[in-house]
């Protein structure tokens, strides 16, 4: 079940952006145990497949995909030593962090393990050395969705801790799509596993990717993030070949760890072969209670109006 925050953010979102709370689409490609999803050629404006692709949601860690791509707008020298300082505001409950406070690590390496770990305290670190500092990192963000015609978005902070950084579907298959156009997001979000070399002190740290699908060449991804928090469900961005061409999907809300990557499995297989697929029945009834929040919502959106 939706919990009260989320409930009301969505309300404030719905009001802030005019965004409906369910798109009202009907699926017709591949089912999916994710709640909301779309698929598109990087190519194509239109979409292959939408499933509430309007509705705007929780995106958890799918935000520092964006982060990523306001800091490479920046322009600030991706060799220059950022340092991991005391946070300014108390870090969520989930935002371990193996980094040490006060060491240093290039702003290339900070974006790398960023994007391709999911690493919170590099997400905060890019942002807090964006000049004018957080909230000038925080606005470059909203700013920049704006820009890219992402009408159902909103950021307040560029890790996705925060159930309040909001996105939908079709939105982030146009931050995907701009994103892609930066070799940088392509090769440190595709990154299996890096070894980062900090300073002051001096030690290093191995990290992984989050997206188990990077490491199997049949897939060809050339761009991914993962996310996930309560609010948000498990959720997937990626970029890859499908039927010979690069196709963006975006998964959002799924229940389990693996839904996602069933998800592509089954997108895959419906553009190759037209099969649409089956989807476990835990999957399908979690999908259903959380269409009914979504719609409860709504309800009470209209009737406080």
């Amino acid at each position: 079940m939706i919990r009260g925050g989320f409930a009301l953010m969505l309300t404030l979102l719905i009001c802030f952006s005019g965004v409906a709370a369910a798109s009202g689409e009907e699926p017709t490609g591949p089912n999916l145990a994710s709640v909301n999803a779309a698929v598109a050629k990087v190519g194509d404006d239109a979409l292959l497949f939408g499933k509430n692709a309007n509705r705007s949601v929780p995106i958890a860690s799918l935000t520092k995909v964006m982060t990523g791509l306001v800091v490479l707008e920046s322009d600030q020298p991706l060799d220059e030593w950022l340092t991991f300082k005391e946070r300014h505001t108390p870090a969520a409950a989930n935002a371990y962090t193996r980094i040490r406070v006060d060491s240093q690590l290039r702003r290339s390496d900070v974006l790398r393990i960023a994007l391709m770990s999911s690493e919170n305290f590099a997400a905060y670190t890019l942002a807090r050395s964006y000049p004018g500092g957080f909230d000038a990192f925080i606005n470059a963000m909203n700013a920049k969705a704006k820009a890219l015609g992402m009408t159902g978005t909103h950021f307040v902070d560029p890790t996705g801790l925060s159930a309040e950084n909001v996105s939908t579907a079709a939105d982030l298959v146009k931050l995907v799509k701009a994103a892609g156009k930066h070799p940088e997001i392509r090769e440190y979000s595709t990154t299996g596993y890096y070894r980062a070399q900090f300073r002051k002190p001096r030690y290093s740290l191995s990290f992984g990717n989050t997206n188990a699908l990077v490491h199997r060449d049949s897939w060809g991804v050339s761009l991914s993030k993962t996310g996930y928090l309560e609010e948000a469900g498990r959720c997937l961005v990626m970029v890859s070949q499908m039927n010979g061409e690069p196709v963006v999907t975006v998964l959002l809300d799924s229940l389990g760890t693996r839904s996602p990557l069933g998800d592509a499995g089954r997108i895959k297989r419906w553009l190759d072969t037209g099969a649409r697929g089956q989807v476990a029945t835990a999957a399908r009834r979690y999908e259903q209670e959380k269409n009914a929040a979504y719609a409860a919502a709504a309800k009470n959106v209209v009737s406080a109006n």
